[in-house]
């Protein structure tokens, strides 16, 4: 017979195990201190530290007619209707602090986005962070009078198609 005193400390010790065994199966082991040296831990890979776009923000900021098109074949006559709503444009304003305000995918307000580079030299306009990220677009085309932009996230993309913005004429 076993008695009260050594019953109650195997009972712990066996609640101890369990719950060792159970902490180790869902990779939550306690990890011990290394004394080799390992090499500090390498950045995620395909994420790219932040680059300046080969087009400045002071380059669209102004009032633009915009459209948008999914099949290629419709350009021009897209474009044609990005010109006729400069009767109501979509105005692209300087930020605060060098990006430009225009309104994310399914975002009702605006807000300050960044022109991002990329080592491909390709443009991006989107949050700080990795480029290209989810919520930035594509800077397809720019020739100062029209660009041409798509979302990289795929729903979006699908959506919104190819974005053409038309440079309004200025104001008499």
């Amino acid at each position: 017979m076993i008695s009260s005193a050594h019953a109650r400390t195997v009972a712990n010790l066996a609640a101890a195990s369990c719950l060792a065994l159970l902490l180790g199966a869902c990779g939550g082991g306690m990890s011990l201190p290394s004394f080799s040296s390992s090499p500090p831990p390498e950045a995620e890979p395909g994420v790219a530290p932040e680059m300046p776009a080969s087009i400045r923000a002071d380059e669209i900021v102004g009032r633009w007619g915009l459209a948008s098109f999914q099949n290629p074949a419709d350009r021009a006559r897209t474009e044609k209707m990005a010109r006729e709503q400069c009767k109501n444009p979509y105005v692209i304003t300087a930020g605060s602090s060098g990006g430009v305000i225009m309104h994310l995918a399914d975002q009702a307000t605006p807000q300050e986005l960044r022109l991002k580079g990329s080592p491909s030299g390709k443009n991006y306009i989107g949050p700080a962070g990795p480029t290209p990220g989810e919520q930035d677009r594509e800077i397809v085309s720019f020739d100062g009078r029209v660009m041409i932009t798509r979302f990289i996230d795929k729903d979006a993309a699908t959506r919104y198609g190819n974005m053409v913005y038309v440079r309004c004429a200025p104001r008499a």
